[in-house]
């Protein structure tokens, strides 16, 4: 039902008021519906820890875009929401809190640790579905799912069983990422790699066999000295080719270890010889494992040192025992030299201390399909938005390596085994591997260990609808809407959850098979598209973080802007696939289309005959037959056009395009244009054009609100009903967007014609009035209405145009008169298409104080000029100042040197 639009928009009154109306109408709501096509999307789930940040913003608009526009569209639509466990990030704030009460998990037990994670977990997962809700987000909320849910971790246990069974699980002995402080293994992912200033020191190692001869050895990490099994060299290194076979005495404790080639060793690093130390170093248990050098594993899992360090080590902290390493180095007579060095060292993201290779027993999983997953993306059978990330994903699955899925933690989805009590744990046989355990659980214990989050999210597209499944409803769910339609997400996991999520849906969903076909591959494919945005970063390009303080709360953007303004905005300044630049200014433009849009529709209801409960069959009709005067034809033809832009544009996954497109369409076409052209028709009921332009103006803004509603979905549903354009009361989103091809088809049925000729002739028109008001704003009179111009037509057809269209022209011209003409002498002017237009200065200025003016301005940018140009010669200047200062000073010679000559120009025309 239509009603009244208030004279100024309140984004905040319609925001809660339409979100609550379309929760309470089930709106999102995914269901089969058999003979409609699907369309659904998993949401990238966030940790039950977070709130609301400008990525979340950036990310969950663009799905609920993709997801608004396919019900428009009248697909099926599923948003599947949830959260993740973040099991180190959660076990973490847990942990920091019982330190804060004086106690830890170890005092409490592992039962009563659960109890308060999950009473964390319960007081934080909400907020942030809470906050999504604020922005507008569209997920079907009754389906929400938590990775700790009991049905879900029943689903990664049952997959940890079926890749043991299926024989991609194994346990091993391997160097992990360690963190000290939080003392378990980390993924690549959970490693942040830190610029560091440390040292570089350089020792010298005796030969066994030359007593009193010495190789030179620079290290970063001489506390791990005491690990040190072995000293190598490059095998085409001539300095020490002598050397390959004998013995270096490693200074603490004391002992004769191997020299050994190997070609791992950077001959242009240091000295070009390395310290093996394999129970601490990647490149060292490598070369290690090469030469069957033994393992010595000096370091406890808190980062302190154990026994085989040696009596003075024992117990030391890491980098206490660096220092005391080099003191006793230098007490030898082995500390050669400690220069300065750069480097960059992995932090663990969540425990905030350096992380240690460390030697751990650890259950690894190898990756299943990965033939198949590169072969789904190569084929197009999945597609990277933009093209380019494809060879980012490439890349890694061509280097991949086995996946460390064990961590030392508490809060995560236990891993299923069971050991046999008193049994070798090292034998399988003594292993019971399932997911409700052993039926004599008395007789087993279970593997301490969780398994790592990223085993569990890598499930969400299929383990959210409870895989596996037996319950026949579910079972369907799960065919209608899988594989999924897209996904949304950042570049930076594109490794360690997009292309996890493709190899387990290749390997899990079905029978285990080898050597898949393409046809195979898309039924088991997690998603058909995948859409890669860019990071946020503040206006200077840095990360946005709570400690610089360029982190703008957004929910105190949607206080200031709304949160269709804020969606709006975020989408227009964000390219696809690159980072985005934010400063809050350039959100503007989102509350200032907001405000273009509500005043656009309270004109055309102060214009009278609203469109009560009209279909768009009905507004069609209220044109049919009627013979379409040259701005509706062209406003109608623009309409087209833009609807096959952004039928291109979501095509194509160009989602700043489309707030290009439509802003450039409401705000410039229709309402900078058409509604000024059209004033007169609209105002006056005697004019024999109203009723036809009122009817093509309900046409234009009922399809763009259609257009707009993905991404601004509150003000363009308040318009919607407001206009009354909704029949039966039916929300936006169910009425239905015809792509443009069956609109003209509609438009041609009922004899609208639409004449591209006519619109291309009014584009001439436009650019002539353009021509018209910029030679107004040279001479400072853009806002004068009562000055005289000159047309020089083109031709005959041209003139016979422009006289068709003259009082158009002056109106929007802002003239009181134009006068077409054959030729004109010594008066500006501009060309256009159609003509040359002239303004009339003895109609529009004060020549002798426009000249004043003028002279006293061309006077100033003399003296500009001389200044620069005065810098630019001085030899101490240019050679002295920053390059970019002098680069600056040259850039703004040349502009004061360019609008002298146009102020020169504008004075010989006076």
């Amino acid at each position: 039902m239509s009603a009244e639009l208030n004279q100024n928009y309140d984004p905040k009154e319609v925001e809660s008021k339409w979100y609550k109306a379309w929760e309470k109408k089930g709106s999102f709501e995914g269901n089969v519906q058999n003979g409609k096509d699907s369309f659904a999307i998993m949401i990238p789930p966030p940790n039950v820890t977070g709130i609301l940040h400008m990525g979340h913003v950036l990310d969950n608009t663009l799905q609920d875009i993709f997801i608004r526009r396919a019900r428009v569209e009248g697909k099926s639509s599923l948003w599947f929401p949830g959260t993740d466990h973040a099991s180190i990030a959660t076990q973490h704030k847990v942990e920091k809190a019982l330190r804060d009460e004086g106690t830890s998990r170890y005092e409490l037990g592992r039962e009563k640790f659960l109890e308060r994670a999950w009473e964390w977990s319960d007081e934080h997962g909400g907020i942030i579905f809470n906050q999504l809700r604020k922005l507008g987000a569209s997920c079907d909320w009754r389906r929400s799912r938590f990775t700790m849910d009991t049905a879900y971790q029943r689903s990664v246990q049952a997959s940890f069983v079926e890749f043991y069974n299926r024989g991609y699980i194994y346990r091993g002995k391997r160097l992990v990422n360690w963190c000290p402080a939080s003392q378990t293994a980390l993924s690549n992912e959970e490693v942040e790699m830190r610029p560091q200033r440390g040292k570089l020191y350089k020792m010298r190692y005796e030969i066994v066999e030359e007593p009193g001869r010495f190789v030179e050895i620079s290290t970063t990490r001489p506390e791990t000295i005491m690990g040190d099994t072995g000293v190598a060299v490059h095998p085409n290194d001539e300095r020490y080719a002598d050397l390959v076979g004998k013995h270096c005495w490693r200074p603490f404790p004391r002992a004769e270890i191997p020299v050994v080639a190997d070609r791992s060793v950077e001959k242009e690093f240091g000295t070009g010889v390395l310290k093996v130390t394999p129970a601490h170093d990647q490149v060292d248990f490598d070369i290690g494992k090469r030469h069957d050098l033994p393992l010595i594993d000096v370091m406890n899992p808190d980062g302190t040192l154990n026994e085989l360090a040696g009596e003075e080590f024992d117990g030391m902290e890491r980098f206490k025992a660096r220092k005391f390493a080099v003191q006793k180095l230098e007490e030898l007579g082995l500390l050669i030299d400690a220069e300065d060095y750069d480097n960059s060292v992995g932090f663990s993201e969540r425990g905030g201390v350096p992380i240690e290779p460390r030697l751990s027993e650890q259950w690894y999983l190898k990756y299943p399909k990965v033939e198949e997953a590169k072969r789904a993306v190569e084929k197009g059978i999945i597609r990277f938005h933009p093209k380019r990330w494809e060879k980012v994903y490439l890349h890694w699955l061509n280097n991949i390596q086995d996946w460390c899925i064990s961590r030392q933690l508490w809060w995560g989805q236990r891993i299923p085994v069971w050991y046999a009590k008193g049994a070798d744990r090292s034998d399988s046989a003594n292993w019971h591997v399932s997911v409700d355990g052993p039926s004599d659980p008395e007789n087993w214990e279970q593997d301490e260990d969780v398994l790592d989050t990223w085993a569990s999210s890598n499930l969400w597209p299929f383990a959210t609808f409870g895989w596996p499944i037996e319950d026949q409803k579910v079972k369907a769910e799960l065919d209608y809407f899988y594989p999924t339609s897209m996904l949304v997400t950042g570049f930076d996991i594109i490794f360690f959850w997009v292309a996890r999520m493709i190899m387990s849906g290749l390997e899990l969903m079905g029978e285990s098979k080898e050597g898949l076909t393409d046809e195979e591959i898309a039924q088991r494919i997690p998603f058909k598209d995948i859409f890669i945005h860019g990071l946020i970063r503040d206006a200077k390009g840095r990360k946005m973080s709570k400690s610089l303080g360029n982190s703008p709360d957004p929910l105190d953007l949607i206080a200031k802007f709304g949160a269709d303004g804020l969606r709006f905005g975020i989408i227009n300044i964000a390219p696809s696939g690159s980072d985005i630049l934010f400063a809050e200014e350039r959100i503007e433009i989102g509350r200032n289309f907001c405000t273009k849009l509500w005043n656009a529709c309270r004109f055309r209801q102060m214009a009278g005959g609203a469109a009560e409960g009209q279909s768009l069959e009905a507004i069609i009709d209220r044109l049919a037959g009627s013979q379409l005067e040259g701005y509706g034809n062209w406003i109608l033809f623009r309409l087209l056009q833009t609807m096959e832009e952004i039928e291109g544009q979501f095509a194509r996954f160009e989602m700043h395009q489309l707030t290009h497109s439509l802003h450039n369409f409401l705000w410039g076409d229709f309402c900078d244009w058409y509604v000024e052209a059209a004033k007169a028709m609209l105002q006056s009921k005697d004019d024999p054009r109203h009723d036809a332009a009122l009817a093509v103006s309900d046409l234009v803004i009922r399809q763009s609100l259609l257009l707009l509603h993905p991404i601004m979905p509150h003000i363009t549903e308040e318009l919607w009903q407001a206009m009354g354009y909704s029949v039966d009361g039916e929300f936006l989103q169910d009425a239905g967007l015809l792509p443009a091809a069956q609109l003209r088809e509609l438009l041609n049925a009922k004899s609208v014609s639409i004449d591209a000729e006519g619109a291309r002739q009014i584009e001439l028109i436009k650019e002539l009035i353009t021509q018209a008001r910029a030679t107004k704003a040279e001479y400072n009179v853009a806002s004068k209405r009562d000055v005289t111009l000159f047309v020089t037509p083109t031709d005959d057809s041209c003139a016979t145009l422009i006289e068709a269209n003259l009082d158009t022209i002056k109106r929007l011209a802002g003239a009181a008169s134009i006068e077409l003409v054959e030729a004109v002498e010594n008066l500006p002017g501009s060309v256009s298409a159609l003509g040359t237009v002239y303004l009339d200065l003895s109609s529009a200025v004060d020549v002798e104080a426009e000249k004043e003016r003028l002279s006293k301005e061309l006077e100033k940018l003399t003296k500009a000029i001389q200044a620069g140009e005065g810098k630019l010669n001085n030899p101490s200047f240019v050679d002295k100042a920053p390059p970019q200062v002098v680069e600056g000073v040259r850039k703004q010679l040349l502009e004061t040197k360019a609008r002298r000559d146009e102020i020169a120009r504008l004075l010989k025309s006076l």
